[in-house]
């Protein structure tokens, strides 16, 4: 495990299934790579889109920069990663944007999330991170 912020995690898993797991891939010898991150972020919200209230909460830039050499130019729309985010009792499926700026990824945190778990922009809050369709 290397450390970031809370925590990154790259395990190989044995005797896992892709299908039962979608957060893994297959590596050499049977093995599965998953990628999780967990770590501790600022609410913040987009001053391009101030009025929407879009909220996001900025990654790690040592775990960004891992994820971007594990993703190997692998990306969406955007340079979009597909991801499973979970804060709280909440978990959902969206995607990880990089933002140049800040030299790190950027997940948004939906309303919905937002007021089930009580949350507002500046909450310090924990959020776990794991990669899907490497």
């Amino acid at each position: 495990m290397v450390a970031y912020a809370v925590g990154m995690s790259v395990d190989l898993f044995a005797g896992i299934s892709v299908r039962d797991y979608p957060a893994a891939m297959s590596y050499p010898g049977g093995m599965l790579l998953l990628v999780r991150v967990e770590f501790e972020s600022e609410l913040w919200i987009w001053d391009a889109r101030r009025d929407d209230s879009w909220t996001f909460v900025s990654l790690p830039v040592a775990a960004s920069e891992e994820i971007r050499e594990r993703a190997g130019g692998l990306s969406r729309g955007f340079g979009s990663l597909r991801v499973r985010a979970g804060l709280g009792g909440s978990s959902w499926t969206t995607s990880v944007f990089p933002d140049s700026g800040r030299g790190a990824y950027v997940l948004p945190v939906k309303k919905a999330i937002r007021k089930a778990e009580s949350l507002t922009a500046g909450d310090v809050i924990t959020v776990t991170v794991e990669l899907l369709d490497l």
